[in-house]
Formats: structure tokens, C-alpha cells, sequence
């Protein structure tokens, strides 16, 4: 559960540190956003799924006009995965949770397999979004776990 709960704590940190890297740069490119917009999303997503909601609801891809909605998503993830992961004891990290997914495919898979994929989802696409930073010549930002851990 500790490692769980860093991994996710590190999570907040770097979500916070890319949308504040793209905020300084005041970034327009209508791509990045969409990515951005999409890890956010995709956070919700999951979180519905471990709740035991549905998700059908939400749009993974779609077009993002500006930062601010994306930031309030981001910090209402953060709001309510604490919360969620409060509740959880080690136990329950083995739950096998039923759910759809975006096409209406059913699926289970336990919580820690759940948390797991949001974790590295999150790292793979802020990579992404570092890499299009620095193809629009603005400075990457340092979201690397070992960073997290030495603060």
C-alpha cells in the first residue's frame, strides 16, 4: 500500500509540473492540449471504474481549448483518488473490479492492476507532452520519479 500511495503522490506531483511548465509557456498547440486534456480524462476514467461507475460518458480524445478546465480536472482527480486510496486497505488491492470500457467491452481487473495502469499511463504520456515542450522550443520539465523521491 505504501509504495501505492507514493507512486500516486508522484503522480499529483508531475501532472502539476507539466500543466504549470505548459502554463508558462503559455502554450496554444492544439495537439498538446488534446494529449494533456487526455491524461486527465483518462484518471477520471479509472477513478469512475474503481468507484463502480460507469465511464461511457467520457470523451478520451477530445479537442481542449485552453488549461483551466484541464487543471480543475486534474485537481478533482487528485481530491478524489486521496480519498478513494484512504479507504483502500492492502486486501482490497487484490478486488478484481468488473467494468466496460470505452467501447462497452467488459473486463475485470484487480485494483492494484487499476492503479498500476494509471500510473504508467500518466508517465508515458507526460513524456509525450516533454517532447512536443521541446519541439515547441520551450524547456522540458523534470517529472522523473527519482526527482519526486529527493524532495
Amino acid at each position: 500500500m505504501k509504495t501505492i500511495k507514493c507512486m500516486m503522490d508522484h503522480l499529483y506531483w508531475a501532472d502539476a509540473r507539466i500543466l504549470e511548465a505548459l502554463e508558462e509557456n503559455e502554450m496554444k498547440n492544439k495537439d498538446l492540449l488534446k494529449l494533456v486534456r487526455h491524461v486527465a480524462v483518462a484518471e477520471r476514467v479509472w477513478l469512475s471504474r474503481l468507484q463502480g461507475k460507469g465511464s461511457a460518458q467520457y470523451s478520451l480524445w477530445e479537442e481542449a481549448e485552453d488549461l483551466t478546465a484541464i487543471r480543475t480536472m486534474f485537481e478533482e482527480n487528485v481530491e478524489q483518488y486521496r480519498v478513494y486510496i484512504e479507504g483502500l486497505e492492502e486486501s482490497d488491492l487484490d478486488v478484481r473490479v468488473d467494468y466496460a470500457n470505452q467501447n462497452g467491452v467488459p473486463f475485470q481487473t484487480s485494483v492494484r492492476d487499476i492503479l498500476s495502469q494509471v500510473i504508467l499511463h500518466g508517465q508515458y504520456h507526460r513524456g509525450q507532452i516533454n517532447r512536443a515542450l521541446r519541439m515547441e522550443l520551450a524547456e522540458p520539465v523534470q517529472v522523473d520519479y527519482i526527482t519526486f523521491a529527493r524532495l
